[in-house]
Formats: C-alpha cells, structure tokens, sequence
C-alpha cells in the first residue's frame, strides 16, 4: 500500500461523463477518463484490506489491492500483468461489468468505494499505449484442436487460455464477425467496438483461429465437429428472448431488444440496412418494456435516434435508493439504479404490467397497461393487479426488453442430443455436458448473466479441457 491515509486524505472522484448534449449527438463512447495524477490519487485510496472482499466479490478473482498499488507506483506493466493474470480482457469489464467489486470494497460502508472499474480501464489503455500489450504465443504445441462454438465473452476467454495451454483453436462464430454479446448486443456508446478489434488482432497474432458466417449446426453438422477436433466447447450463449404473450402481440412495431440494438450497431459500424428492414425509434414515442441494462441500451440508442420521447416500464417494484436492512454490505446492493442513458431524457415507471397491445392499420398504436402488487402467494412473491389502475399509453415502437428465456435448442444442441436443465440451458458438470468430448461455458449453461461470469465460465472451461487431455 503505497499511502496507508490515502483513503483518508483522498476522496473518490470518478471521470463521469460527456456532456449530455454532445454525447446523445453520436455514438462515441459516454464516459471520460481522468488525468494520469488523478488516477494514481484514486489508486492510492485502496487500503490494502486484511480481507479484500473486492477480490471475494469478483467472479473472475481479480488482484484488487496488488494492481492498485502498482498504479500508485506508476509501475502500469506490473500492474497489467497481475490484471491480466486472472482477465485476459480487462479492457471490456473495465467499461461493461457493473463492479461487484466497488459494492464489495470496505469503503463503500459509506459509499466511497475504490473507483475499482475506472482504474481497471485505465491500467489496460495505458498498457497499450506504452506498448506493454502484446502477443503472448505457446512455448509449445500438444498436437489436441478445439472447436469454440460463439465468439462471445465466454467463447474468447475460453480460446485464450485452451489456447495458452498449448492446444490448437478454432472459434466459430454465425455472425459475420466476432464478439457476440460484446460486438451486438453492447451499444458503442459503452463499448466502442475497435476495442474489440484491436484485442481479436491480437488473439489471431497468438494463434487462434477465427471463422466467421460459419452457423454450426447448419453449415457444420455437430458430428463433423467431433470427428475434426478432439473437444467442442458450446459458448453459444442464451440467445432466445422472453416474449410477451398478450394481445395484439403480432402488430408492427413492437421489436425484441436485441433485434434494435443489433441493428444499430451493424449501422455505426458502416453497414447499410434497407429502409424497409430498418428498425427506427425518430420523432417516435418511445415504450421500453423491462428495466434492465438491455432496456437502458434501448433507451439511450432511442435518444440517439432521435426519439421524440421515451419511456421505460418495469414490473417489479421501484427499487430504494439505499440498501435495506436486509441487504447489507458486502453483498450486491439491491438498489435503483440510473445509467448514463437514463440521465439523457427518459421518463422511468415501475410495477407496471402489461395487458395487450393496441393498433391501427397493422400498426402499434397503444399499450394497456395495469399498476400491480407483489404478494407472497403458495409461497412466492407474484405480481397482483390492483382494480381500477388500468391505463392506456400511446406509443408508436415498443422494445421488448425482458432477458432471455435459454439458449437456441433447434440446431446444434439439439443434434448433440445434450442433456438439459429445468430452464432449459446446457447442463454441465466440471464444463463437461452429458456427451463425450462436448463441454459448455457461460451463458449457456446459465442463463443470461454478466460479462465477467461469462468470462469466468470461460477460464474454468478452459482449465476443465486441459485436465480432460492430461487425463486422457
């Protein structure tokens, strides 16, 4: 610990964003950074705790306290390599994870937690620019290939390290280029996406091998995949949406989140749509069903569009602006919580549920909604209408932005014939599915989650692969 009253001395200061009117004009990314000086000052502020929850909260266990010091030394190499050491793209979670290691730091008893997730950010682009990022090629070969099914978080970490260890890879991906999640499913306003290009450059110089347009499943049965490679590891994410199965679903204009964002970014990134394809939220009256980050995404890339007004709706209750009692540090703090796109222009309700669509022509026109209770019935928490709250909303486009039901089973995992949980995600014990030679990481065993679990589920896979060579 470089300054043992740093916390003390030091108050948190985060580089916040660009100003709002500049910002919602184009797609570069919202957040700024701080001066080198600040960020050591920031670094500084990490007290080195006898038990660092920061790395107990962090699913990939990053090296909180150790890397923080070394920015403090200005020793930006030493402190890319622990970084690096346990997240081989601290690039990415250093701009998308929502920090469970800032809601788990001592300091944020009282709300002023290390700027953990900045400082992270920081670290790797200050490595680039000194050169310290670099190809990191295998001493040596073990002759055993590996097919990576999506080029998703999971799906690149787990290359990394199979890769690292030695064994050949091959990452297919069905899109026509690579990153899943990050590259679609992400706005660039958060994550531009020659972040990603500039980390794929690397991964290829390595060695990994990337095929894009490749559908697995569909151009490359399951069968050839296993008489090819000695291991395929499924990271094809959870990719089917939840529906809302009410009236008038089949009206024009109401579109599933992804569809909207997906689209967005094939457009910043300089692809043209056909106008009768293009999905456009301008001088429209916007409704984002599901309060989540996707439905955030929805509702800042609406406001880029042009929107003329935007609202967000969520079943669950209005979140308190503090913890409960109930929720106590150092746990994930179940409280409201307001994006860089909500503070643009965006009008946020809650415990509403939706009754049925409404429309003229084919078209979406209006939204019935009902003001709901959630009471424990049979045991569980379930949403009660409340008589007499029914509303009607006028909207011209609705984004359903409600998660993700479980992966795609048409295709692939079904001519696998792998085994299946109650949700309907891969069910794997140690990344080994129910096949022989057939593993799973990430979302797809999961569920929709965060980023950095993905890449979590990765690293283990990755390790599971490898002991299933040595073994063999």
């Amino acid at each position: 610990m470089g300054n043992p009253k740093g916390f003390i001395e030091i108050e948190r200061k985060e580089s916040g964003y660009r100003p709002v009117l500049e910002r919602i004009s184009d797609y570069g990314e919202v957040e700024q950074t701080l001066d080198e000086k600040d960020r050591k000052l920031q670094a500084s502020r990490c007290m080195d705790c006898g038990v660092p929850f920061c790395h107990w909260a962090c699913p990939v266990g990053s090296k909180t306290p150790e890397w923080q010091d070394a920015i403090y030394k200005g020793n930006y190499k030493e402190a890319y390599q622990i970084l690096t050491s346990t997240n081989p793209f601290p690039e990415f979670t250093g701009r998308v994870c929502p920090a469970l290691c800032e809601k788990s730091c001592v300091l944020a008893i009282h709300d002023e937690a290390v700027t953990i997730r900045e400082n992270e950010a920081s670290v790797v682009e200050k490595a680039f620019e000194l050169g310290y990022v670099v190809p990191s090629k295998p001493s040596f070969r073990s002759g055993k290939k590996v097919a990576v099914i999506g080029s998703g978080p999971a799906g690149l970490t787990a290359a990394y390290w199979i890769n690292q260890a030695g064994h050949e890879v091959t990452v297919y991906e069905k899109d026509d280029t690579f990153g899943g999640l990050l590259r679609y499913g992400i706005p660039d306003f958060k994550l531009n996406k020659k972040i990603i290009d500039r980390r794929l450059s690397i991964l290829k110089s390595e060695g990994i091998q990337f095929e894009a347009n490749v559908n697995v499943g569909v151009d490359i049965t399951g069968a050839e995949l296993k008489k090819s490679f000695d291991a395929v590891l499924l990271a094809c994410g959870a990719m089917k949406p939840r529906d809302l199965e009410v009236e008038g679903r089949d009206l024009d204009g109401i579109y599933f989140a992804m569809d909207f964002l997906k689209q967005q970014n094939k457009v910043v990134a300089g692809e043209t749509i056909e106008k009768s394809d293009r999905i456009s939220a301008k001088g429209k009256n916007v409704l984002v069903i599901g309060g989540g980050d996707t439905g955030s995404d929805c509702v800042g890339t609406s406001i880029r569009q042009k929107a003329k007004s935007v609202l967000q709706i969520e079943i669950m209750p209005k979140p308190s602006e503090s913890r409960e009692e109930n929720n106590p540090w150092p746990y994930w703090p179940n409280v409201l919580r307001t994006s860089s796109s909500h503070k643009e222009g965006c009008e946020r309700r809650w415990s509403l549920s939706t009754k049925s669509f409404k429309g003229e022509n084919g078209e979406i026109k209006q939204v019935e909604v009902v003001q709901v209770e959630w009471k424990k019935v049979d045991g569980r928490m379930v949403p009660v209408e409340v008589k007499g709250t029914e509303e009607v909303l006028d909207v011209d486009i609705v984004f359903l932005a409600l998660g993700f039901v479980s992966p795609i089973h048409k295709g692939l995992l079904k001519e696998l014939d792998v085994s299946l949980d109650a949700r309907g995600n891969v069910l794997s014990d140690a990344s080994q599915t129910s096949q022989d030679h057939v593993f799973a990481a990430g979302d797809v065993t999961t569920g929709a989650s965060l980023v950095v679990r993905a890449m979590k589920s990765g690293r283990d896979a990755a390790e599971n692969i490898d002991a299933f060579f040595s073994e063999a």
